[in-house]
């Protein structure tokens, strides 16, 4: 997650030093076929080092945790929150507006961690979504509007591609994730 947020900040640091700023350009434009490149590339552009410093805690927190089952989980479960938050803001978000920034990852990370332990039937990873939920269930808040230069469609898309992930993520892990039910007693014989 280091790793991440390092090319985060190096994607930053070129945009205000080498470009001015045009790399914001290159987010999510609503219904034009020329913005679905956003999809791609919105969740690696910041509009500022602002934007960037308040998504870094949480990327890393969040990203650390859901790539706690595995590697190639948590490359299927960000995948997944990537593209479903991406087409999500692409087909809702206000005509002309464009949108960048990782918090589509944030929130989906977010959810998949509260909803897998549901979709697990596992009471650890449930324990942890409450721990989750009481210390960042406020940040939940940002999937309603607020503010006209936030994007809650990247936040509600990014929120239900978590729980759509963790859902898939429970069906590709199989019946090992599942409770085991016990083989019926063997009736006894007659003595």
């Amino acid at each position: 997650m280091f790793g991440f947020v390092g090319l985060l900040y190096l994607v930053e640091l070129a945009d205000a030093e080498v470009f001015g700023g045009r790399l914001d350009g290159g987010g999510i434009r609503p219904r034009e076929v020329s913005g679905l490149d956003g999809v791609l590339f919105a969740p690696l552009l910041h509009g500022g080092w602002a934007h960037l410093s308040a998504n870094t805690l949480p990327v890393l927190l969040f990203g650390f945790l859901a790539m706690a089952a595995g590697l190639h989980q948590w490359v299927a479960v960000t995948a997944t929150i990537w593209l479903v938050s991406g087409f999500g803001v692409w087909l809702a978000a206000a005509p002309g507006s464009v949108t960048v920034g990782a918090s589509g990852l944030v929130f989906g990370w977010l959810t998949f961690l509260l909803a897998r332990g549901w979709f697990n039937r596992s009471a650890l990873q449930i324990l942890l979504a409450v721990v989750l939920l009481f210390f960042w269930g406020g940040l939940l808040l940002g999937v309603l509007p607020s503010r006209p230069d936030i994007s809650w469609q990247g936040h509600l898309f990014g929120a239900l591609a978590g729980v759509l992930a963790a859902w898939l993520a429970a069906k590709a892990n199989g019946p090992a994730y599942r409770p085991q039910s016990r083989p019926p007693p063997r009736p006894r014989s007659a003595p």
